[in-house]
């Protein structure tokens, strides 16, 4: 599913990931833990496409056996589109648009027509529990349900990888739980693959695997 090799990041003089392997299996949640400055949020943004590697003559990322390093902007952004979701720690929802709005951007951007990424949308929400907030905004939302809409948006194109970021860092600790909970009935349900940087030591524990990054390096 993804195969990065001697992965670096240099901003500027600032050597912030310092030759990163790593492997990781379809339907595997892998977990990335370590302190604050380790490197993990830099990580987590190049194997998410979000960001790019410093590049190296032997540098490898590949998912789904595409070579992203290969891909020009134009086919990274449609790459992204179509196979990856993220959660981030706060919601990133639109607040002039409503749950079921904020969920069928993504589709919109691949292209879907309005009825299909509807349907898909309320699919979505009610199977998180959501039915009675399709028309609701966010700030009519608590946080978990926020942030719940927020794991609607980023299955709305059905991709292979969920890549999540402190994703229940700013919940209570029974939203926080739920929404862990959550993460593996999607893998059981849907069979996607999680990588989750996170500080919540139980969340980090339930993972298939917990990476450690110390220093720009995974240790463990």
């Amino acid at each position: 599913m993804i195969k990065a090799k001697n992965i670096h990041k240099y901003y500027d003089n600032l050597h912030v990931l310092k030759g990163v392997d790593l492997t990781i299996n379809k339907g595997e949640i892998v977990s990335i833990v370590g302190p604050s400055g380790a490197g993990k949020t830099t990580l987590l943004q190049i194997i998410g496409t979000l960001d790019k590697p410093t590049t190296t003559n032997q540098n490898v990322l590949e998912i789904n056996g595409a070579s992203i390093t290969s891909l020009n902007d134009k086919a990274l952004a449609k790459f992204r589109n179509e196979h990856i979701g993220f959660i981030f720690q706060f919601h990133q929802l639109l607040p002039e648009f409503s749950a079921i709005e904020n969920v069928c951007i993504p589709a919109f951007i691949k292209g879907a027509n309005q009825t299909d990424a509807e349907l898909r949308a309320k699919e979505l929400l009610d199977f998180l529990g959501l039915k009675d907030r399709y028309n609701h905004k966010p700030n009519e939302l608590s946080g978990g349900e926020q942030q719940r809409v927020a794991v609607a948006r980023a299955l709305i194109n059905n991709p292979d990888l969920i890549f999540a970021d402190e994703p229940s860092g700013n919940l209570d600790s029974e939203s926080a739980e739920n929404l862990h909970n959550l993460f593996f009935k999607l893998r059981d349900e849907f069979g996607q693959t999680f990588v989750i940087v996170t500080h919540n030591k139980e969340l980090a524990n339930m993972a298939d695997r917990k990476l450690t990054m110390v220093d720009g390096k995974i240790v463990a």
